[in-house]
C-alpha cells in the first residue's frame, strides 16, 4: 500500500516498501540502463545497496552498469554491465566492489560535461550514486544539467537529513561500542583513564551514540561546546566513589584524543591512555539493521528513476522510505537529538 507525507523539512514523498510479486517492471518508463556508482569515504553497507539497485533494476528489466573508483571513474568512462552473478556473495561484505575515489575533476564544470559524455556514450538513462553529502552534490550537479540521478545515503557520520539513518552508521557504533567494551576491561584492570578518539568531523554522532550506550564519563563532539575543567572535575568526583576506571569518548571533530589526554593528566594526575580508532570504524560486516537499510534504499532508488523522478534523494522513514530533494537535503542540518549529551552524564554518574 502507497501513501504520502512530508518530513520535518517539507517536500518528501513518502511510500511503503512493496512485496517482490508486486514491483512493476518498468514498462513505459525511458530509463531502461541504470548506472551505479559509490562514491567518497566507504560505508559498511554500501555492497548490500549496490546489490539491491542492481537486481532491483534486472527485475524491472532494465540493464545495470556499474561504474568504478566513482566520479573518477565517471569521467574516465570505467564501466561494465552487472548481471545477477555480479552482485552475488557480496551482502555480508564491507567496502565497495565497485570501489570508491574523490574527484577533484569532477568539481569542475568541464569535468562534469566529460561525466555526461561518458554517461551518452555508455546510454545510460539514470544513475543512482552511492555515499555522503559530497556524493549527493555531485548528484545534484547531473541533475542540474539534466541528466536523471538518484541519491543512496551511505555515510558512518549519520549526517544527513531526509533519512532516519545513513547506510554505515549502525555497524560504525556497534564497532566502536565493541572497543569501548575491550578498553573497559583494561581500563578496569590497571585502574587508568581511557580516552577513545572516533571519527566525526563535522558531526558527533558516532561519538554520542556508542559513548552513550558504551556508559561513557564523557563525550565531546563538535556540535556542543565542553569544558575540560567540568570533564576533569566529573572524573574526580568518580574516583572519590571509588570508581576504578573512566572512558572519555572524543570525536575527531572536537578535540584529538592525544590533546584531551595530556590535559586530563596535568590537571587531575590521573593516568590516562588514548585510542583511536581511525578507519577500523569504515570496515568489517556490515550489521543486520545496515543490510537491511541498504536493500531498502537500492530498490527504491530503481524505483524512483523509473517514475520518472530525478535530483532526490531515497531515505528510511518508518518501516517505509522516503524522496527528498537533494537540495533540501544539503541546506538542512541534522541536529544531535536535543539532552543526550546531558543524559550521558547524567546516566554515567
Amino acid at each position: 500500500m502507497e501513501g504520502s507525507g512530508e518530513d520535518a523539512a517539507g517536500g518528501s514523498i513518502a511510500v511503503r516498501p512493496q512485496p517482490v510479486e508486486a514491483l512493476g517492471k518498468g514498462e513505459g518508463s525511458r530509463v531502461k540502463r541504470i548506472g551505479l556508482l559509490t562514491s567518497g569515504g566507504d560505508a559498511p553497507g554500501m555492497n548490500a545497496a549496490v546489490r539491491a539497485v542492481v537486481r532491483r533494476a534486472l527485475a524491472a528489466g532494465c540493464v545495470a552498469v556499474g561504474v568504478q573508483e566513482g566520479y573518477a571513474g565517471l569521467i574516465e568512462g570505467w564501466m561494465e554491465e552487472l548481471d545477477h552473478r555480479a552482485v552475488g556473495d557480496i551482502i555480508h561484505r564491507g567496502g565497495t566492489i565497485l570501489r570508491t575515489a574523490r574527484s577533484e575533476a569532477f568539481r569542475t564544470p568541464e569535468g562534469q560535461e566529460r561525466a555526461l559524455e561518458q554517461l551518452r556514450r555508455h546510454a545510460i538513462d539514470g544513475l543512482v550514486a552511492i555515499g555522503g553529502d559530497g556524493t549527493l552534490r555531485g548528484a545534484l550537479a547531473l541533475h542540474r544539467r539534466g541528466f536523471p540521478v538518484v541519491g543512496i545515503p551511505a555515510t558512518i557520520d549519520n549526517d544527513l537529513a531526509g533519512t532516519d539513518v545513513t547506510i554505515g552508521f549502525d555497524t560504525a557504533v556497534n564497532t566502536v561500542l565493541e572497543a569501548i567494551n575491550r578498553v573497559r576491561d583494561t581500563a578496569t584492570a590497571h585502574g587508568r583513564t581511557f580516552v577513545i578518539e572516533v571519527m566525526g568531523r563535522h558531526s558527533g554522532q558516532i561519538a554520542l551514540m556508542a559513548g552513550l550506550a558504551g556508559g561513557a564519563e564523557s563525550i565531546l563532539v563538535p556540535e556542543v561546546p565542553y569544558d575540560l575543567d567540568d570533564v576533569c572535575a566529573r572524573l574526580l568526583r568518580g574516583r572519590q566513589r571509588g570508581k576504578r576506571h573512566s572512558i572519555i569518548v572524543v570525536a575527531e571533530g572536537a578535540a584529538r584524543g592525544f590533546e584531551v589526554a595530556q590535559a586530563i593528566e596535568a590537571r587531575t594526575g590521573l593516568e590516562t591512555r588514548v585510542t583511536v580508532l581511525g578507519h577500523i570504524q569504515r570496515g568489517g560486516t556490515p550489521s543486520g539493521r545496515d543490510r537491511l537499510v541498504a536493500s531498502i534504499l537500492g530498490a527504491a532508488a530503481v524505483e524512483v528513476l523509473l517514475q520518472g523522478q530525478s535530483g532526490v534523494m531515497v531515505g528510511v522513514r518508518g518501516d517505509g522510505w522516503v524522496a527528498t530533494p537533494i537540495d533540501q537535503i544539503l541546506a538542512t542540518p541534522r541536529p544531535l537529538p536535543e539532552g543526550w549529551i546531558q543524559l550521558a552524564e547524567v546516566l554515567a554518574r
